[in-house]
C-alpha cells in the first residue's frame, strides 16, 4: 500500500475523465452521440491493450466464465453512455457531473433490491440526503413544473438522470462479475461491446469529422482509457474507502473548464445541491471507515483473547486474560 500515491493516481484519474468529458461536449454540437460512443469506446482499446501486454494479462482478459453476465453490463453501460454523451449537448459540464454524483446513491438502493444486500441504516440517511441534494439541484427546474415543459435544460436533466440510473445499474452488473471475472476482463469485453453498438448507429447517420474533430474524437477514446487505468492503479495502492472522497475532486475540474472553455458558470443552487451530495457520500464513506475499523478491532480483541487463554490446573477450564486493544498499536495484557 502506498496511500499518497493512490491518492495522485485517483486525482489524475479524476482530472482526465473531466478532460474526456470536455472534449466530448466539444464536439457534440456536431458529431452524432452514437459516432461519439464508437470513438470513445474503440480507441480506449489501444492504451488498455497496451497496458494489460505490460502487466502480462492480455489472454486473460480474453477469458471469461460469463458472457451473458458481460452482455447484460455492456448493454447499460453502452445506453448509460449514450445518455451521458447526449446530456453533455443540452446542459452544461458542471451539472451533468454533479448529477452524476446520484449514481453511487442509485447503487445503494439497487443493491437492497437487486442483490439483497442487508443495507446498514446510515447508508440509508446517507442515500436520503443525498437525493435531497439532487432536489435542490433540480430546484431551478422543478418551479412552475419547467422540468415537464420539455425546454433544452429540462430534457438535458431527465437525461442526466436516466443515465445516473444505468451508470448504477451497471455497478451492480459488475459486482456480479468480479466473482468470476479478472479487472481486464471486465473492461474489455465492455470496451468491445460498446463500441460494436456504437457503430450500429452508422446506419442512423454519420458525420465526416474535420481533421480536428478527428483528432478529439480519437483523443477521448485514448484519454478515457488512460483515466481506467489510472483508476485502477489507484485501487492497487490505496483503500477504496480513502479513494472515495476524492472522486469529488471532478466537481472543480469540470467548473474551471467550463468556465474557461464554454464560458458556463453554475447557477448557486447547483453547487448547493452538488455540496449536500458530497457531504453525504462523504458520510457513508466516513461511516464505513468507523465499522471497518469497529469489526477490526472486535476481531483482534477475540483473537488475541483466544491466544492467551491459559487451561485451569484444576479443571482445565479456560481463564481468559483481559486486553486493550488500539487500532493503532499491538495489544497488549493489561
Amino acid at each position: 500500500m502506498n496511500p499518497p500515491l493512490a491518492i495522485v493516481l485517483k486525482v489524475l484519474s479524476a482530472l482526465v475523465f473531466t478532460v474526456m468529458s470536455a472534449s466530448i461536449k466539444y464536439v457534440s454540437d456536431r458529431i452524432p452521440v452514437g459516432e461519439i460512443v464508437f470513438f470513445r469506446s474503440f480507441f480506449m482499446l489501444l492504451p488498455l491493450l497496451v497496458w494489460l501486454a505490460w502487466q502480462g494479462q492480455v489472454m486473460a482478459a480474453l477469458r471469461t466464465r460469463n458472457v451473458m453476465g458481460h452482455f447484460r453490463r455492456g448493454i447499460m453501460s453502452s445506453s448509460s453512455m449514450f445518455l451521458n454523451f447526449l446530456a453533455l449537448s443540452y446542459l452544461p459540464l458542471t451539472d451533468v457531473v454533479a448529477l452524476g454524483y446520484t449514481a453511487p446513491l442509485i447503487v445503494v438502493v439497487l443493491a437492497a433490491v437487486v442483490l439483497r444486500e442487508n443495507v446498514q441504516a446510515y447508508r440509508w440517511i446517507g442515500t436520503g440526503i443525498g437525493f435531497a441534494g439532487v432536489i435542490v439541484m433540480l430546484a431551478p427546474h422543478l418551479g412552475g413544473g419547467t422540468l415537464l415543459a420539455g425546454g433544452a435544460a429540462s430534457v438535458g436533466v431527465m437525461i442526466a438522470l436516466a443515465g445516473a440510473i444505468l451508470t448504477a445499474g451497471a455497478l451492480i452488473q459488475v459486482r456480479r462479475l468480479v466473482d468470476t471475472e479478472t479487472t481486464g476482463a471486465i473492461i474489455f469485453y465492455m470496451s468491445v461491446m460498446t463500441s460494436a453498438l456504437g457503430f450500429v448507429t452508422i446506419l442512423g447517420g454519420w458525420v465526416v469529422p474535420t481533421a480536428e474533430e478527428m483528432a478529439v474524437l480519437i483523443a477521448i477514446g485514448i484519454v478515457g482509457g488512460v483515466g481506467q487505468i489510472l483508476l485502477t492503479m489507484s485501487f492497487r495502492y490505496g483503500d477504496a474507502s480513502l479513494l472515495a472522497p476524492f472522486d469529488y475532486t471532478t466537481m472543480l475540474w469540470a467548473c474551471l473548464f467550463g468556465w474557461l472553455i464554454f464560458s458556463d458558470w453554475p447557477l448557486p443552487a447547483v453547487f448547493v445541491g452538488a455540496a449536500i451530495v458530497i457531504a453525504s457520500g462523504l458520510f457513508i464513506v466516513w461511516r464505513e471507515r468507523v465499522e471497518t475499523q469497529r469489526h477490526a478491532l472486535a476481531h483482534s480483541t477475540l483473537t488475541y483473547t483466544a491466544l492467551t487463554h491459559t487451561p485451569s490446573a484444576d479443571e482445565h477450564q479456560v481463564a481468559p486474560i483481559a486486553v486493550a486493544v488500539n487500532p493503532t498499536t499491538p495489544p497488549r495484557a493489561v
